[in-house]
């Protein structure tokens, strides 16, 4: 049964917000904040809600949600603070945008095939890139991939928008000859800002290796930094049975360990 005498859960947080950046009575901390000081807290909880997700842990993934939304409505109330946008404004404006996006779910239009929806889908944000380019200068096909992205994503996310109006190669054989083409120029690099444009260029020819076999190089990255990570912390276990610490062993002896490891554990 709905207690009609208690606010909406929305309407609570939002009450919540506004109190936290009370110019008089609210937390010294909230009341400091900008949009760029925030920036930085959205951002990690948006990783904390795919880590949530990737453990397969709904507990933690309901309060990172939670958090995630917490910042939505931290950005709407320093903007309505101004005169800005408020929260409904934003929700009014991702609803209109879903409703524009799936004229097949919310208009007449008939599309049952995920092909020609995600066809349709591309081309109404083509669209969109090519109005908000009108005001802004010449439309590009890279226009709204956001350079605050990590960097693995950014490139995979340029890569795809530029195969697709046709720079692409149609087969990974390519692909591959980039990769070795760019450790070939990495090797004859010499000083550092080349080696530095030099590695850049060879994860990006990566991120497009992953790309060509459908796999997400963030999640690729992520899942190869918690093996080193598991293996590594079976190592120093291995290590503290013989009374020892990594920087006591050679380079030689620390493979050893980590070979054994690698069978043991995977």
């Amino acid at each position: 049964m709905v207690d009609r005498d208690r606010p909406a859960p929305i309407e609570r947080l939002l009450s919540v917000m506004a109190r936290l950046r009370d110019p008089g009575t609210g937390c010294p901390w909230d009341k400091e904040q900008t949009f760029r000081t925030i920036a930085p807290y959205t951002i990690e909880e948006a990783y904390e809600v795919a880590d949530a997700i990737e453990q397969g842990d709904m507990a933690a993934l309901k309060d990172e949600l939670g958090d995630l939304l917490f910042q939505v409505v931290f950005h709407a109330q320093m903007s309505g603070e101004t005169g800005g946008f408020d929260f409904d404004a934003i929700a009014t404006a991702i609803s209109d945008k879903m409703e524009r996006r799936h004229p097949h779910v919310f208009g007449d239009i008939d599309m049952r095939d995920e092909a020609q929806q995600r066809i349709a889908w591309e081309a109404q944000k083509a669209d969109e890139r090519a109005e908000q380019g009108t005001k802004s200068g010449p439309a590009s096909a890279l226009d709204g991939v956001a350079r605050a992205l990590p960097a693995l994503m950014r490139a995979e996310k340029l890569q795809k928008r530029a195969a697709r109006v046709g720079f692409d190669w149609p087969e990974i054989g390519p692909v591959y000859d980039k990769v070795e083409e760019e450790i070939a120029e990495l090797k004859d690099a010499q000083t550092r800002e080349h080696i530095e444009e030099e590695i850049g260029d060879l994860l990006f020819a990566v991120v497009n290796l992953a790309r060509h076999m459908n796999v997400d190089p963030e999640v690729a990255l992520r899942r190869g930094n918690d093996k080193f990570e598991k293996r590594f912390r079976q190592v120093e276990k291995h290590l503290t049975a013989d009374g020892k610490q990594a920087s006591d062993c050679s380079i030689d002896e620390l493979e050893g360990i980590w070979s054994r490891v690698k069978k043991s554990v995977g």
